[in-house]
């Protein structure tokens, strides 16, 4: 099997207007998804036209004001939000947009910043971003600039005696800083940092980032479970805990997406040690429904059953590697969460089912996890539910230039930020259109989208 299954042409019913919705309704009836997809691709767009006509090349728009805002270093702003829109503006066929963003990335993108980028944030989001503009276009300049992106992060692995690479690097001097990092920090680079390897012959991108992984692998408890937080210089661990929720989830994501894209029999093989460990000392059932609460690594006792709304991302990577049983019973036990809230809050605590923390930054995990059940399965369920997520999104985050992040989502009605997060561009929007448009610009048997949901296989040009 590959890792996405055939497209299915079918529809069912969801809610719709502008009050909250929910999935919570017996049976699904069959219908036409293309006005989804089409209200999708409407509000997407003009989301765009805002942010080019108010803060085109900014990181971020602020969509209440209508002002800029800067994501990696105040003062220098690297495009971010539109970078990340080139392959979801690709993939709904604005091809008009598309060329006056590869412009704007051509002529006006400089990464010869002397200061300090975060590592993981530039290569899913920069990186990534790039490789699949590059991937979706053929344009050659976007690889270059793909490259030299990644050719600035090197340092950080290169200058590490451990090999795991440290958080930040100086984009124009190659200075590192902070060892003290996490799982997340260290292991989610194979999938941009291969793909530039297949692409440009150079395997350095490919083996530093294997290499890394490889180190925390290695260190393993006895129980076969991983702690997230390690020091780059010593390979120490600093703290007991494990988590599928960040700071471990795009750790175990990444082992999965390299076999799957580059067919290592070594990733394959990791991921499988680490999930067969999961499964059966970190899931755990509350009224009916899965959870993975946080453990100590090394004995198993359960430390805390918060939950992040980050972690939904899981239910959707259990699928894709064949524990769809597993996959399918998480995404019930989040469909719940959405089902009592309407917007899932970032921090809720199963045990209660009460929000421990009532914010959500525009969180994309919900609709990524339907995407690939419904890939994986056919049960247009799952599109019932993004269903459900597109429309409370727009229901409390449709603001005065953009869709804005929420300060409480248990508020009446939700209260809003004055921000939109860069990946709001590049992730929920696409997965939502994914779902929904049967788009002829996908190969739907044979994609890869990465934690960031880059396209870097099987753009149909």
């Amino acid at each position: 099997m590959s890792r996405r299954s055939v497209l299915r042409a079918l529809g069912v019913v969801a809610a719709a207007g502008g009050m909250l919705a929910t999935t919570s309704v017996p049976g699904s009836a069959r219908r036409d998804w293309k006005p989804v997809a089409d209200a999708v691709r409407e509000r997407y767009l003009w989301a765009w036209r805002q942010y080019v006509e108010r803060a085109l090349g900014a990181d971020h728009i602020k969509p209440i004001s209508g002002g800029r805002e800067d994501f990696f270093v105040e003062g220098h702003s690297v495009g971010l939000s539109l970078v990340e829109a080139v392959d979801t503006l690709w993939l709904m066929e604005a091809d008009t947009e598309v060329a006056q963003a590869v412009q704007w990335i051509v002529d006006d993108l400089d990464f010869d910043i002397d200061a300090p980028f975060q590592v993981f944030e530039t290569n899913i989001r920069l990186v990534g971003g790039l490789a699949a503009a590059y991937h979706c276009t053929g344009d050659q300049r976007l690889l270059e600039r793909a490259k030299d992106v990644a050719d600035r992060l090197l340092p950080a692995f290169t200058r590490s005696p451990t090999g795991l690479p440290y958080r930040y690097v100086n984009m124009a001097t190659g200075q590192v800083g902070d060892p003290e990092t996490n799982i997340v920090e260290i292991g989610t680079y194979i999938a941009e940092f291969g793909v530039l390897s297949q692409w440009t012959g150079d395997s350095r991108y490919y083996d530093l980032a294997k290499r890394a992984m490889r180190v925390a692998y290695d260190k393993r408890t006895e129980l076969g479970l991983l702690p997230h937080d390690i020091n780059a210089e010593t390979g120490r661990w600093r703290n007991r805990q494990a988590t599928v929720g960040p700071p471990g989830d795009s750790y175990y994501e990444y082992l999965w997406d390299g076999y799957r894209l580059f067919g290592d029999p070594e990733l394959k093989q990791w991921y499988d040690t680490l999930t067969d460990a999961i499964l059966s000392k970190q899931a755990e059932r509350h009224d009916g429904l899965l959870w993975f609460p946080q453990v100590d690594a090394f004995t198993g006792e359960v430390l805390s059953r918060e939950q992040s709304v980050l972690a939904g991302f899981y239910a959707g990577l259990l699928a894709e590697s064949g524990h769809v049983a597993e996959g399918r019973a998480y995404h019930d036990a989040f469909n719940a969460v959405q089902d009592r809230f309407g917007v899932i809050p970032t921090f809720v605590d199963y045990s209660t089912m009460t929000a421990t923390r009532v914010d959500n930054a525009l969180r994309p995990e919900f609709a990524d996890s339907a995407l690939m059940l419904w890939l994986a399965t056919g049960d247009e369920v799952f599109r019932e539910r993004a269903h459900t997520h597109f429309e409370n999104m727009v229901a409390t985050s449709k603001t005065t230039f953009g869709f804005a992040s929420l300060a409480d989502v248990t508020a009446t009605p939700p209260s809003q930020e004055d921000t939109c997060p860069g990946y709001w561009w590049s992730e929920q929007m696409k997965y939502y259109w994914l779902l929904f448009s049967d788009t002829p610009r996908l190969d739907y048997r044979d994609n890869y989208l990465s934690t960031e949901a880059n396209l870097l296989r099987g753009a149909r040009r």
